[in-house]
Order: structure tokens, then sequence, then C-alpha cells
């Protein structure tokens, strides 16, 4: 059964709004302190607890308009509610700060099973945005996979040499653009690998 379209800036604010209502909120709750309970909350840390059913919910919506969410959304979202309620309950930033590692190489060990066995399970996803030939797909998946294990590297250097401002930075807007133009600089494999329409062969 087909997944039922709706409006690309709906879908984008879905799943985009989440993260950039922590990154504001972040920014104008960081240098405050919050007492609740008798126990005392940095911002980063309530900004954590505001996030996680705004995201839960946006997924909510999402799913309820498409009928549809992807194996990488499930797994964020429940990577989000268990370490984001683990900050939260034992008032502790880091394992909201290991989760972006703990995805990637969720993600990029997936890939690497998956090439161990000759698949490439990026085409079972992506197979309909980027029709390409066999051996692309395996060679892309094979640098996919490199890609992830690098970010999730990169996010350990940061979260932890770092200042939290500089990881919420690197988190909102560092990974989305390594990834963006990790896929600008396959232009030459798309090319080579492309798997020509068949109408425009036809009328060429």
């Amino acid at each position: 059964m087909d997944t039922p379209q709706i409006n690309p800036f709906l879908k984008s604010a879905l799943e985009l709004g989440p993260v950039l209502g922590f990154f504001v909120a972040y920014l104008w709750l960081k240098d405050r302190a919050f007492v609740i309970g008798g126990t005392e909350y940095e911002g980063f840390i309530v900004v954590t607890a505001g996030f996680i059913p705004v995201f839960l919910i946006a997924m909510g919506v999402l799913w309820k308009l498409t009928g549809h969410l992807s194996r990488m959304q499930v797994v964020t979202a429940v990577l989000i509610v268990v370490f984001g309620g683990l900050s939260v309950w034992l008032n502790d930033e880091r394992f909201f700060k290991i989760k972006p590692t703990l995805i990637y190489l969720l993600f990029g060990g997936a890939l690497a099973i998956g090439l161990l066995r000759g698949q490439s399970w990026l085409q079972a996803v992506m197979e309909g945005v980027m029709p390409l030939q066999d051996e692309g797909w395996m060679i892309l998946t094979r640098r996919v996979m490199y890609l992830f294990f690098g970010l999730a590297a990169l996010n350990e250097v940061i979260w932890r040499l770092m200042s939290t401002e500089i990881w919420v930075y690197f988190k909102t807007f560092g990974l989305t653009a390594a990834v963006f133009a990790f896929f600008i600089t396959q232009g030459g494999l798309f090319k080579t690998y492309a798997i020509e329409d068949e109408d425009s062969q036809g009328g060429a």
C-alpha cells in the first residue's frame, strides 16, 4: 500500500521542528537553573525534558498522516526516550549527548552487517529515492557506513572535549550539514551508476 502524501513543508516541520525547537529553547534557558521537587536542574536538562514529548508528538502526527515511520525514525525515537529520560532522571546531560553516537554506531553497524552478507540494506530504505545499479548501491552503502562511524567518533570528541553550547550547535547544524555535504560529493557515483528511465531511452 502506498504511503499517503502530505505537504512537504508540513513533513519537514514535523521532522525538523522539534530539533530546532530544542536549539532555540536551549539558547533561551542555557544560563538558568530550575529547582523542581527540591532538585536543581540546569537549563539543558529542562530543555531535554521538554524535547522528548514534543518529538514523540511530532512523530505521532507524522505517523497519523502517513501511516508510516521509517526504521531510522523509530530507532531514533526509542533512543531519545531512553537516553533523554536517563539524562532527566539522573540529572546528567552526558546520557543525552551520547545518543547521536549510539544512533550512528547502530546504523553504521547495520550497514556493515548487510555488506558482510553481500547486501545493501541502504538500498532497501532509499531505492525509491535514488534508483541506482546494484554495484552503485554497494559502493554508496560502504561510504555511508564509513560516514556514520566517522560521525559517531566526531560526536564523542565534541561532547567530551568541548562545551555544551558547542555540542548543541554541532548536533543541530553540524551533523545535518555533514550528511548533506556527503551526498553532494557523491554526484559522480550517482551519475555513473544511475538507472536511466526506460521512457527517456526509448525516446532517444
